[in-house]
């Protein structure tokens, strides 16, 4: 009676054990566990997901200056970059548990991972980098037009030691000159992409004196000059003074390319983040029922072991056997909370926002394995993957400004030869004073002599020299007459000429030419380089995919057979041709197996989105879009169409 009721229980906790890991296998078919909660609404499958980067105003654009003339010297409003938690992430919580499927998990990292939000500000610099690029500040022909105005006074006096060469005249006691001019001079300076520059001069100046030589006094002097160059050979054409342009232009597009690089990135690491929690809480589940096993296993040799029918020795080896186990739960235990970290800074700005830092997040996407067996020749997949992955796109953008670097630096090689041609008209007027004759009066101070010497008489008189005299009219002048010969162009003046540079050894230019063939020989190599690398990835992947799908197979078998071989055991215990402990050893081979099968199954979906990595089409399965144009700054939060928080267009 004692053997049978022993058998009986034996029986009854192989079957709880067996019940203990059921969860693990049942999950492995697809079957959600009994125990999880309802998953919160996700995302409808094969819904876009719209994620925008771009700012507006586009930062390469700069302020309109018109109609409120101050914007360019205004810095840019920028809001600070949101660092809380999207408000979906609250909304996935339930009883204290974050459910999460693998849609939630990619929808939120979008929205919340900190290595997407950091490289969403890459193309917004290479956008300013095209703003200054634009102004041509690193071109010899600046872009920017300029305007400067220089408005002065001045009031001199000078020592005279000379009255008559000083204009004071000779009966003058005056011993100093003072002058007083006042200047008002414009510029205004402007470069166009054919290397063309243009300048023009207005300059204007009032002044007056206590001199007697000015023909007005104050006096107005004005000028227009108007002067454009053109360069022939060095600077000539618009790839030589916009090449910084084209060159920002494709940077941006690098910065566009890379920020879909970093999305890629991100989505394939959460997603075997994920399958990796998976399989750490499966883990878990795994190695209690190993414990279980295990200890139920050492109590009963200590009961033999008291009556007698069992060797120290195998008890010793039982509880070995427990300790072992107890170990291997613990690491598991502490995988599970490692992983559930990793996904929790996946998919949040802060992880230690309300309950988030001690949440238990509950996986709820059951394992599902690859339905269609990826059978694309290797040259398809390298056409493939080499038109998808952002890094060609890079790479190919990156040899373009290679190229434009080489044109321009060939341009750079010639000598400096330019023609100009000025125009200049100057106006002079201000105050002046008219003479009108009125008569002649005797000047008693020069009397007339005849021959001898002896004063010359008329009439018994002496006759003088007679001296003209004048009405003096002032005749007010001033800027007006002067402009007005400007515009009439009374006094022109006419200028043209060629210059000429011509370094006699020019190495600083076949350093520069040099360099840019060096640079543009080495993208080539790199572009093959970068080739090759791929093709390693995709090749790795296709292996590691096909690799994967044979381990699930052998798994499967492994498992199927540890099946088989507990029940027979199971059946030659119940009859009495075997012992307990070969029944629990049975058990947990196949609880082993169980493990390796879920491991296979985990690998091969991690294969998977690997594989997709490699091809370039991550953002394609899971329906990502990257935008360009979006209303908002970097404070903007991503639109992911089915988040309750997203926005109704999702077209923008």
């Amino acid at each position: 009676m004692m053997n049978g009721s022993f058998r009986h229980a034996a029986i009854a906790l192989l079957t709880a054990a067996s019940l203990m890991v059921s969860p693990v296998y049942a999950q492995s078919q697809d079957a959600p566990a009994p125990a999880t909660p309802p998953a919160a609404p996700a995302r409808a499958s094969g819904q876009a997901r719209n994620l925008k980067f771009s700012a507006g105003p586009d930062y390469s654009k700069g302020p309109r200056w018109f109609p409120d003339i101050t914007a360019p010297y205004r810095p840019l409003k920028m809001a600070e970059p949101p660092l809380a938690n999207s408000p979906r992430v609250g909304q996935l919580i339930q009883d204290g548990q974050l459910m999460l499927s693998l849609e939630d998990a990619i929808s939120l990292a979008l929205e919340n991972n900190m290595d997407i939000a950091v490289q969403e500000f890459t193309p917004w610099l290479a956008q300013a980098a095209l703003l200054r690029a634009k102004s041509g500040i690193n071109n010899k022909t600046q872009f920017d037009p300029s305007f400067t105005g220089n408005l002065s006074m001045e009031e001199q006096t000078l020592p005279v030691n000379n009255p008559f060469f000083a204009g004071l005249g000779l009966g003058s006691a005056a011993t100093a000159l003072i002058n007083h001019s006042t200047v008002g001079n414009f510029g205004y300076t402007q470069g166009f992409h054919t290397g063309t520059q243009v300048q023009v001069a207005f300059n204007n100046t009032r002044s007056s004196t206590t001199s007697a030589f000015n023909s007005f006094n104050p006096s107005v002097q004005s000028s227009l000059q108007v002067q454009v160059t053109q360069p022939l050979l060095n600077g000539f054409g618009k790839l030589a003074n916009t090449r910084y342009i084209l060159e920002a232009k494709n940077t941006v597009k690098v910065g566009e390319s890379q920020f879909s690089q970093q999305v890629i990135a991100t989505v394939t690491q959460v997603a075997t983040d994920y399958w990796e929690l998976v399989y750490a809480r499966e883990s878990v589940k795994v190695q209690e029922a190993a414990v279980g096993v295990s200890k139920k296993l050492y109590e009963d040799n200590k009961k033999q072991l008291e009556i007698g029918t069992m060797a120290p020795l195998d008890v010793l080896t039982a509880e070995s056997q427990l300790s072992t186990d107890q170990q291997n739960l613990i690491v598991a235990q502490t995988t599970r909370l490692l992983d559930q970290t990793k996904v929790l800074n996946d998919i949040t700005k802060d992880p230690l926002a309300g309950p988030l830092a001690a949440i238990d997040i509950i996986p709820t996407t059951p394992i599902a394995l690859p339905e269609v067996t990826e059978t694309i020749s290797m040259q398809d997949a390298m056409r493939e993957a080499w038109q998808k992955r952002p890094e060609i796109q890079q790479a190919d953008l990156n040899l373009k400004n290679a190229g434009i670097e080489v044109k321009a630096t060939r341009n750079s090689l010639l000598p400096s030869l330019s023609i100009f041609g000025m125009y200049n008209t100057t106006g002079l007027d201000g105050n002046a004073v008219a003479r009108t004759p009125t008569g002649v009066v005797p000047n008693l101070a020069s009397q007339i002599l005849d021959s001898t010497g002896a004063p010359a008489l008329v009439g018994g008189l002496p006759i003088y020299v007679e001296t003209p005299t004048y009405a003096f009219t002032p005749v007010p002048g001033g800027i007006g007459e002067s402009w007005d010969q400007l515009a009439h162009s009374r006094y022109p003046t006419f200028q043209g000429g060629i210059n000429l540079t011509l370094p006699v050894r020019n190495r600083a230019a076949q350093a520069d030419s040099a360099t840019a063939l060096l640079n543009q020989r080495q993208q080539e190599a790199r572009y093959r380089q970068l080739q090759n690398a791929i093709f390693l990835s995709v090749r790795n992947a296709q292996i590691a995919l096909a690799q994967g799908r044979g381990q699930v197979a052998a798994a499967e078998k492994a498992r199927s057979l540890a099946q088989q071989t507990l029940d027979d055991e199971q059946k030659k215990y119940q009859l009495g041709a075997s012992t307990s402990y070969q029944v629990v050893l049975r058990e947990r081979d196949l609880t082993q197996a169980q493990g390796t099968e879920l491991r296979a199954r985990i690998n091969l979906i991690e294969a998977e989105a690997s594989f997709n990595q490699a091809m370039g089409r991550t953002l394609d399965v899971n329906h990502i879009v990257v935008a360009g144009a979006r209303p908002a700054g970097p404070a903007y939060v991503p639109n992911i169409p089915g988040a309750p928080d997203a926005a109704a267009d999702t077209g923008n």
